[in-house]
């Protein structure tokens, strides 16, 4: 484990580095792969001509990887070190996304590409199990509590700059470097969105350099499988002794359902945000939904992550948990009233994203440290994690699957009505949520 001596003075140990230098890339990291794949990949379908139904359908299908990945957990811990999986996982992903773009110039490329995807969101999946092992197996639960909110906003930064940055550049290089007309969705955008997914490489290749000189290894689990039997005996056991905690079920209903109105506005915000006021949007283009998402979002969700770790480590989680689910759930009501009065001034546009953003980074705070210091800890502290984390990508994509199909059938304003409904069983599991371990 590290101390807060080395925290605070790197130097009193040169072989182990601060947590400063690993923590915020590598779930920045983590973040960027898992919303190209299941969120700016919807946004591409769009203006690629899908129409709202299948582009959420077939961008949540790939967060089946992410909702499956307690299943493959164990055999992280069988080979080498947790590190080593992370930077596996990093550089061959990036090759990846190389492929994504060279893909796209084939004829009748939808099926080699979403099989592309499918392989790199497993690969992301993998990286997640041993990333976030990394930071359970090498801080101490005290130091994860201080490094939270710092965890909560690097990995927040992701969605901003792949949904902002990389979907506003998409716009750009669409209308000004290829010379296409920005109104009209169809095969036009595959040249943006080759040299998008191109940067996307660059960056997780970068980053797959950094956390070979930073990131520690990682502490071996108890029991650590030798072969692959072994493996399979601790899946079997690992799913026994979770089920085995007190008041299980209640965990596990928090863990999918502490998130629900977000999977269903995931797909959708951006939608509408693009889709003509005609047909109940926003009108917005590629660049105005990126400038949007990654100038005043960005700094509303650091805002909001950096104030959701202090607030949590100054009361305590238990007696705050469900103050952050409010400030995830209540401001989707900015979709609501913006679906209602379709406002043309992009200021007021700005702030309804602002308001989401920074209460999602403030709230989401607890869900993470939830998971890490209730769900997780035990016999398989990574395994259990990644059953959480599991559970959400299960909502994540059973919402997202039908988020594009509900919408095209209510409307846009009564949608939103819907996911202001789906908010109820968020408050609930909040309110019933049970503690058993100490906080650190």
């Amino acid at each position: 484990m590290i101390t807060e001596t080395e925290i605070a003075n790197p130097s009193a140990n040169p072989a182990r580095k601060s947590p400063l230098f690993w923590v915020p890339t590598t779930y920045f990291t983590m973040a960027l792969a898992y919303m190209m794949l299941t969120n700016v990949s919807a946004i591409m379908f769009k203006n690629m001509g899908m129409d709202n139904g299948k582009a959420a359908e077939y961008a949540s299908y790939l967060i089946l990887a992410y909702t499956i990945k307690p299943l493959f957990a164990s055999f992280v811990e069988m080979y080498k070190t947790k590190k080593f999986f992370v930077i596996c996982t990093q550089l061959i992903i990036a090759v990846g996304f190389v492929g994504v773009a060279l893909v796209m110039s084939l004829p009748n490329y939808m099926l080699i590409l979403m099989s592309l995807f499918c392989v790199i969101s497993f690969l992301g999946a993998t990286m997640d199990i041993a990333a976030d092992g990394v930071y359970v197996t090498s801080l101490d639960s005290k130091t994860q509590s201080l490094y939270c909110g710092i965890q909560s906003l690097s990995w927040n930064i992701g969605p901003i700059v792949a949904a902002g940055g990389l979907v506003y550049l998409s716009g750009k290089l669409h209308t000004d470097v290829f010379h296409h007309d920005p109104k009209v969705f169809g095969a036009d955008w595959m040249d943006a969105w080759r040299v998008i997914f191109l940067i996307v490489a660059g960056i997780i290749a970068l980053m797959t350099a950094w956390h070979l000189r930073t990131m520690p290894d990682g502490a071996k689990a108890e029991n650590t499988p030798a072969n692959v039997n072994d493996a399979l005996f601790i899946l079997r056991d690992s799913f026994t002794t979770f089920f085995q905690k007190p008041d299980v079920w209640l965990m596990i209903a928090f863990a999918f359902l502490f998130r629900l109105s977000i999977g269903f506005l995931e797909k959708i915000g951006p939608f509408f945000m693009v889709d003509p006021i005609s047909k109940g949007g926003l009108g917005l283009s590629n660049e105005m939904l990126g400038l949007t998402y990654g100038t005043y979002g960005l700094i509303a969700v650091l805002l909001g992550s950096l104030l959701g770790g202090w607030f949590v480590a100054k009361r305590g989680l238990q007696p705050t948990l469900f103050i952050l689910c409010c400030a995830v759930n209540i401001p989707n009501a900015s979709f609501l009233v913006m679906s209602i009065f379709q406002p043309e001034s992009l200021w007021l546009i700005t702030a309804g994203v602002a308001i989401e953003k920074f209460f999602f980074g403030f709230g989401s705070v607890g869900f993470m440290i939830y998971l890490m210091q209730q769900l997780a800890p035990g016999k398989y502290t990574t395994t259990h994690y990644a059953f959480g984390t599991g559970l959400m990508g299960l909502c994540m994509m059973v919402t997202g699957v039908i988020s594009g199909h509900l919408q095209q059938l209510l409307g846009y304003t009564n949608y939103f009505i819907f996911v202001m409904l789906a908010t109820i069983p968020s408050f609930a599991v909040c309110w019933f949520a049970p503690f058993h371990q100490k906080e650190g």
